[in-house]
């Protein structure tokens, strides 16, 4: 029981104290230069609380980065293009999603490299102290479950859309998760994610990312909600969780080869 009351206390003050990090006010008036100096902030403050807190568990828990990292960052993007590719692909295709529109974008390389900030903010907030955490303190199930709700409530606005875009963020975080234990360094998934965020958000406007973020285009769904994902466009589709299940699969498998050679 104390045990469980310490690490719970752990997570706490280290997601709290991130938490309160967002509330900085960013003095730019130009949104891309306000975006990015946004997402720099709420890095910086999560690296900032993921050393100490590594710090204070004196090299017990460790965040497995350098290890694997080129091989990783390799496989992270060419999952993470075949993720892009086979779920838009797919969608518009078939014509369930319409590209109508394009729009013009300023400063454009600024925003991508925000949203790939933001990526490993993410990243790390998932699978970076809080889920080595619970994975050396517990087990790996317990990190699993934490991490996969962590990300789901990080996009809260799928639980308002429906249960299919819900579950598209589930198996995302599970894949990903799969990916990660596969390849052994955080670098893979933030890879993927990154592709998959920077294409399906930022180029095509498919892919829900903070509002204020624009898109190279913009696409009309159709009428069948299931394929086109409506109102979420490409996550909000059937074509993603059937894609994220096979991957999940795929890396799963990968991962317990690896687990194996231990």
């Amino acid at each position: 029981m104390k045990k469980a009351l310490i690490t719970f206390m752990k997570i706490a003050v280290f997601f709290m104290g991130w938490a309160v990090c967002t509330a900085i006010d960013i003095p730019a008036e130009d949104p891309a230069v306000w975006m990015f100096f946004a997402e720099l902030v709420l890095l910086a403050s999560m690296i900032l609380f993921t050393v100490v807190f590594l710090f204070i568990e004196k090299n017990k828990v460790r965040i497995p980065i350098a290890a694997n990292a080129r091989e990783g960052m390799l496989v992270g993007t060419i999952v993470g293009i075949i993720w892009i590719c086979a779920s838009a692909g797919i969608i518009l295709a078939s014509h369930q999603l319409v590209i109508t529109d394009k729009n013009h974008i300023q400063m454009l390389w600024l925003w991508i490299f925000s949203a790939f900030i933001n990526v490993i903010m993410q990243e790390l907030l998932v699978r970076g102290y809080i889920y080595q955490l619970l994975r050396t303190k517990y087990n790996l199930p317990a990190a699993i479950v934490v991490s996969t709700a962590l990300f789901s409530l990080m996009h809260g606005g799928a639980f308002e859309a429906g249960l299919l875009p819900v579950m598209n963020i589930i198996t995302m975080c599970l894949f990903t998760t799969a990916l990660y234990e596969a390849e052994g360094t955080l670098l893979a998934p933030i890879m993927a994610h990154a592709i998959w965020n920077i294409v399906g958000g930022i180029v095509l406007g498919g892919v829900s990312l903070a509002d204020d973020y624009p898109s190279l285009y913009s696409m009309t769904p159709s009428d069948n909600v299931i394929l086109s994902g409506g109102i979420c466009k490409i996550e909000g589709s059937v074509v993603v969780l059937v894609v994220n299940i096979a991957l999940m699969l795929i890396f799963l498998r990968s991962a317990r080869k690896m687990a194996s050679r231990e």
